[in-house]
């Protein structure tokens, strides 16, 4: 409080060391002075930093209260002034030290001008952040020297990882309403990309044609949820798409440092259900043509081998990072996210599945999910990537006898059809044929053989919603022992057999 006495009579130092040697926190008296000054001369100064500045980010925590006192008034439509806000102080002990309510008219008889309002509260802004990255930082160093045995480093530095993560979110400079030329000029340019991309596609390319006409690609910030019972394919599809973004990376770097990506993309996985082996061990199959089943049993011969060594050596040069930790929660999946985007880059974010990850401690599951989903689609806006996240299906599919999933049969449907941007299903019409073999040798069995011929190595991806696209059904085929999608070729379209 003695600053405030002295602050008027010349300039102050932000901070260092006060007259005993003890380092003060980072501050600047005469920028929280100045800035309230201004905003007591002309309340529109107020607009200019009302988006970021909040009243703890003062250190002196009068010039705080004042600050919150001209907030009040100024968004109730009121004139804030030395003179309206004087009974607001008459009791105020802080107020009373320095002089009273008389302090108001001296911060406004000081201000000098009103150009630099929104400089001055960046300034009081960015020591403030100091301040809270200096508490941060003693907090992080006592609890390292005072750990229990239950508290190991791993969860330490997750929640230090949480707590600047929080910090740098909290009141950004960027966000608010930009001129509607910048909308444009992104659109222009992210049509102008799509032009000159292989494909036509704005967004980052599957890898399976049909797939991709109806997409326009994966489209940056989206949220796609890809769903489906038990068997159909959700993460055979998923892989295969990991694969597919992965191999088409090309990246070109710029003289300043910066890379700028031109096809493809880095994936991260989060693998919550299947180990990081299993999930290579896909890719494998798929990539080599190898079944996964001789893969596992160690039956290959000499040219599948080979086949198999060369799969593996492409699939370690690929920009595909698996995280196969099982159950996250949602603010851990997303600081892990942050920080491969940051060490490795990130164009593609998938999740395999919404159901294994956890929200906040509830008994509420629906609740929980809305947090997971709503979190997965923030996250999605922050990094500016895709990411698909796949969903189980309610068992209400089997009741029905076109088991084709839709939009209500999704697991907490709620949540993840409002916040996701597109909603997928895999549905292949052979699993169910197949479980409903009947005996050998009678008639109902060549009617079935028949049926299977026609759905075998089918698979269909119903697209369910599409906030910026047409829906509909997208036919492919699979290849269920090396658990590969691929775009569907009608009989009429295959070549011709050479007898």
């Amino acid at each position: 409080m003695e600053s405030l006495r002295t602050s008027f009579a010349g300039p102050q130092g932000q901070a260092g060391e006060d007259e005993t040697g003890y380092r003060q926190a980072p501050h600047n008296i005469e920028a929280e002075q100045a800035l309230l000054g201004a905003i007591l001369i002309n309340n529109e100064a107020y607009d200019r930093v009302a988006s970021f500045l909040e009243p703890g980010h003062f250190y002196e925590p009068l010039h705080g209260r004042v600050y919150e006192s001209l907030a009040k008034l100024i968004t109730q439509g009121h004139l804030a002034s030395p003179v309206t806000l004087k009974h607001h102080f008459e009791h105020d002990e802080g107020m009373r030290e320095i002089g009273g309510p008389q302090y108001l008219a001296r911060l406004a008889g000081a201000a000098t001008t009103l150009i630099n309002t929104e400089d001055y509260g960046r300034t009081i802004y960015d020591l403030a952040i100091r301040r809270e990255l200096i508490r941060i930082g003693e907090e992080l160093h006592n609890r390292a020297y005072d750990a229990p045995v239950d508290d190991p480093p791993s969860a330490q530095i997750m929640d230090a990882e949480q707590s600047l993560y929080n910090l740098a979110e909290k009141g950004k400079y960027e966000g608010g309403f930009e001129a509607f030329v910048s909308a444009v000029k992104n659109a222009v340019d992210m049509a102008a990309a799509a032009y000159q991309r292989d494909g036509g596609l704005s967004g980052i390319s599957t890898g399976l044609r049909d797939l991709d006409s109806k997409l326009g690609g994966l489209q940056p910030s989206d949220l796609i949820v890809l769903a489906g019972r038990p068997s159909m394919g959700k993460t055979a599809l998923a892989t295969n798409i990991a694969f597919n973004a992965a191999r088409a990376y090309r990246a070109e770097h710029k003289p300043d440092g910066s890379i700028e990506v031109q096809d493809g993309a880095v994936v991260g996985f989060f693998s919550l259900e299947m180990s990081s082996e299993q999930l290579a061990t896909r890719l494998l199959a798929e990539h080599s043509g190898v079944a996964s089943e001789k893969l596992r049993r160690g039956r290959i011969d000499q040219d599948e081998w080979h086949r198999f060594a060369q799969a593996a050596q492409e699939l370690e040069r690929l920009p595909l990072y698996i995280d196969d930790t099982g159950g996250l929660t949602i603010s851990t999946l997303a600081a892990r996210a942050r920080r491969l985007k940051r060490q490795h880059g990130l164009g593609l974010l998938i999740v395999d599945y919404i159901q294994l990850l956890a929200g906040s401690k509830t008994d509420n599951r629906v609740q929980e999910v809305t947090e997971i989903t709503t979190g997965l689609k923030a996250l999605s806006k922050e990094l500016n990537v895709p990411i698909i996240a796949l969903s189980q299906l309610s068992r209400q599919v089997e009741s029905r006898d076109d088991k084709r999933p839709q939009l209500s049969d999704l697991r907490e449907s709620g949540s993840i059809e409002q916040d996701a941007d597109v909603v997928m299903f895999v549905f292949r019409e052979e699993y169910y044929v197949q479980r409903r073999e009947p005996r050998e040798g009678t008639p109902e069995h060549l009617q079935w053989q028949d049926e299977m011929s026609q759905v075998h190595g089918l698979a269909e991806v119903i697209i369910g919603k599409q906030r910026h696209g047409p829906t509909g059904t997208v036919k492919m085929q699979f290849q269920a022992e090396i658990t590969r999608f691929g775009d569907y070729v009608s009989e009429d379209h295959l070549p011709e057999e050479m007898y």
